[in-house]
């Protein structure tokens, strides 16, 4: 049983999608996109600096078509999708739950929304790499900040104001590496609520159908079986922790034995490799790899 897997904010680097312009259709399709979207997805992709992309309102658009374009061309059905934040927009195009341009449209304003949420207050992100779970868990909450992704594989985000990101900073977790990470903001807190807000006005007359494959959702790692219920979900998730490591307690529980990460691809293959033993992985980096994905896709379908 075989999953594709969409990363998340902050997997984008400076370059990722250069060499995916010379898969067939691929510049095509980019450039349909950048219209539905109102950027330059191309330009962002391929010259724009690691600043310009870190930009919220231009990370996740680029990101979901990134992920979307790969997709269509490794052109497969999988057993099982998911996606951590952002990506589960990705996760609900390919399962039909949302046509590529719809998903386009909500993540084009989803990130306005998200950065001038962000624009607010001065908010940031914090991964927590080790330490005991249960005494991670209680310094974020001690220090008033928000496990907003719950990653597994001894991985937590801390989020919320800078000053409570320093101050926990200053008083981390026995046996906890913190490292800061390049978002713009608290994303999955309250500090988000504006956000959601204005998607769920939006969702409301969006096309949804059911999903045609197993659709893993963020919230509490269940297979969601409504389309109408999935897209619900994206927009409480916005300011609603991350629980990735109740993906892959799914993942586990259904049988996965393979896991295949689209572009910009290494961060959920990673924490897969350290939750889920004896499951292979793929980073799917770029076009040099489509083939292997595709093989390996073969040896492990259900």
């Amino acid at each position: 049983m075989i999953v594709i897997a969409s990363p998340g904010q902050g997997a984008q680097t400076p370059g990722f999608l250069q060499p995916w312009l010379d898969v067939p259709e691929v510049a095509d399709r980019l450039a349909w996109w950048s219209a539905v979207t109102g950027l330059d997805l191309v330009r962002y992709g391929t010259t724009a600096d690691a600043e310009e992309i870190r930009d919220t309102a231009v990370a996740q658009p680029l990101l979901v078509a990134a992920a979307l374009a790969a997709a269509r061309a490794l052109d497969v059905t999988p057993d099982v999708v998911a996606g951590h934040s952002v990506g589960e927009l990705v996760a609900a195009a390919i399962a039909g739950v949302l046509t590529p341009e719809s998903a386009l449209v909500f993540v084009r304003e989803r990130g306005r929304a998200m950065a001038e949420a962000s624009a607010v207050t001065e908010t940031g992100m914090t991964a927590v790499l080790g330490g005991d779970p249960d005494e991670v868990l209680t310094a974020i909450d001690k220090h008033g900040l928000t496990p907003a992704n719950v990653n597994g594989a001894g991985q937590v985000v801390a989020a919320g104001t800078m000053d409570k990101l320093a101050a926990f900073a200053d008083e981390p977790p026995a046996k906890a590496r913190l490292r800061p990470l390049s978002v713009a903001g608290a994303f999955h807190t309250a500090h988000m609520a504006p956000a959601v807000d204005r998607l769920a006005a939006l969702a409301a007359g969006m096309p949804v159908t059911d999903p045609a494959t197993r659709l893993l959702s963020n919230a509490d790692g269940a297979v969601v079986t409504s389309g109408r219920e999935y897209v619900d979900r994206l927009v409480r998730q916005v300011s609603s922790p991350v629980r990735w490591d109740a993906c892959m307690a799914t993942m586990r529980e259904l049988g996965v034995t393979a896991v295949i990460e689209l572009p910009p691809a290494g961060t959920l293959v990673g924490l897969v490799r350290r939750e889920l033993k004896g499951v292979q992985t793929l980073a799917l980096k770029g076009p040099e790899d489509l083939d292997k994905a595709r093989e390996l896709i073969k040896a492990h379908a259900s």
